[in-house]
């Protein structure tokens, strides 16, 4: 007998939509990387849709049923129309909650790609597990999902993410309630333990607390439906102990993202930090003075970024590389020059202004070679933002008082900061840099310094596109204050023993 099945042209797609799904992920993104289209939001949306009720693995969630008569045909429509309310309700939680909640990743198509992408990984992988029976949904590490999210965004972010793809994978799923009560129990342990991913082995010891969180609320669930062990199932064990050593390989899966999306990750920086690094270490070197220059920035501008809720990590990491431009030309900047002559004395202003000047492209082409992460040079970019190299343009001014200037030639070929952590490092540097100036230390010489520089900045519009309020920049000159305060502190005489 003929048998009707309106679930066979989804089945077919769903196929062609696994075989292609990461080639199509992958093209997609780069042609949003490069710009070369624009898809807008609701698209988005119901591609999403799309894509995950065509992965649905209808022949293994529902029995067909034999017969092509009125009440079959209803019965496989309403299931499919069932998958799309539930499957579109799902999806659409996700949007409102970056809509709403972090509109910062709503608005940057590559963060709402890498986060449904991240999403779409599992689901396929749920149905691949289901329909073709390779292997068992709990052999899949889902903690992987918050353990990467958080690593780039935040806690928040990780569990909604965890919960829409688990609640999705759950509709494919013969005992879903069990399914999902394992997985949040997972989720929310792993958030706890991995606060902030600093250090490798603190992936091995998240791993071994999401095995006994698996066998823990496994046990409890098998209490709570039997009174007893009866029905204890050994081959769970091997699906958690297969869980537990995948887990453990979400390093090397951050590393890859890390290069693909361009993000960078508390352990990547703490690994670029290490001053015995060949780039550090030429530029401790070549350029000594900009080198200590370089440390006390970072000293400075880490104690601002934990007290404004910037990342202090990324600014430490940012601030050690700011300056490598300058291991081109060392000697022209004052703080690397001991003795002899000054070599801007046998150049004019301008071609002096340039040299200065130059040592930001110079910087960025030097941590290219050297495949610094794209984060880091942003830093470089914008430390100077479009400021103008003030020595060299004011002293052209009253030289040749009323001539015509060439602007152009005393600024700086940046960016103007647009980061917490850029905007920082910029009044860091800059304050860092004056301080070594002054004659007189005390508290109002430096008070006044520090509020001249930082006001000027705001004054030229370097600061007009970082999110800081006015409170931050108050608070920020507090920290700048006291920590030059403490570096600059007054030190005693010790008396020589008399004879």
């Amino acid at each position: 007998m003929y048998k009707k099945n309106y679930f066979a042209p989804i089945i077919m797609l769903r196929s062609v939509c696994i075989s292609h799904f990461f080639i199509t992920f992958r093209k997609i993104y780069c042609m949003m990387k490069l710009k070369s289209i624009n898809i807008p939001v609701y698209v988005c949306f119901i591609l999403s849709v799309l894509i995950v009720v065509f992965l649905f693995p209808m022949e293994a969630k529902f029995p067909y049923i034999e017969g092509n008569d009125l009440w079959t045909t209803l019965w496989q429509l309403g299931l499919i129309f069932g998958i799309f309310l539930l499957v579109g309700g799902l999806i659409a939680c996700f949007f409102f909650y970056f809509y709403y909640l972090r509109k910062n990743i709503f608005l940057k198509k590559k963060d709402l790609f890498f986060s449904f992408l991240m999403m779409m990984i599992f689901i396929v992988l749920t149905e691949i597990g289901i329909s073709y029976k390779l292997f068992g949904v709990y052999m899949i590490p889902y903690a992987i999902i918050p353990i990467v999210v958080r690593n780039f965004f935040d806690s928040r972010t990780a569990q909604m993410t965890h919960l829409i793809t688990v609640l999705i994978c759950s509709l494919m799923i013969p005992s879903p309630w069990e399914f999902v009560m394992m997985q949040v129990f997972v989720c929310m342990v792993t958030i706890y333990v991995l606060r902030d991913l600093t250090q490798r082995w603190q992936l091995i010891v998240c791993s071994f607390y999401i095995l006994l969180t698996y066998i823990l609320v496994y046990s409890g669930i098998l209490l709570l439906q039997n009174g007893d062990f009866s029905e204890w199932d050994w081959n769970m064990l091997i699906y958690f102990g297969i869980n537990f050593l995948l887990v453990m390989c979400a390093y090397p899966f951050i590393n890859i993202l890390e290069r693909i999306f361009g993000y960078i990750s508390n352990v990547t920086l703490i690994e670029l930090s290490d001053i015995n690094l060949p780039i550090l270490r030429q530029l401790s070197e070549k350029a000594p003075g900009t080198f200590q220059h370089s440390l006390q920035v970072s000293m400075l501008g880490t104690a601002a970024a934990v007290k404004v809720g910037a990342n202090p990590q990324l600014i430490r990491t940012g601030a050690l590389y700011h300056d490598i431009g300058k291991i081109e030309n060392p000697l022209y900047f004052v703080e690397n020059r001991l003795a002899g002559p000054d070599p801007h004395e046998e150049l004019g202003l301008v071609e002096s202004a340039r040299i200065i000047t130059r040592h930001v492209p110079d910087g960025v082409k030097i941590a290219e070679k050297h495949s610094i992460p794209k984060t880091i040079i942003q830093f470089i970019k914008t430390h100077h933002g479009t400021g103008k190299a003030k020595y060299f343009y004011n002293s052209f001014i009253n030289q040749f008082p009323g001539e015509p200037v060439d602007e152009s030639a005393f600024t700086y070929l940046g960016e103007n900061p647009d980061t917490k952590e850029t905007a920082i490092l910029m009044m860091a540097d800059s304050v860092e840099a004056a301080s070594r100036s002054l004659t007189d230390y005390s508290e109002n010489s430096l008070r006044n310094l520090i509020d001249k520089i930082i006001n000027n900045q705001i004054a030229d519009g370097l600061l007009e596109n970082a999110p800081l309020t006015f409170k931050n920049i108050k608070e920020i000159k507090q920290v700048f204050l006291e920590r030059l305060l403490s570096v600059y502190h007054l030190r005693i005489t010790y008396p020589e023993v008399k004879n």
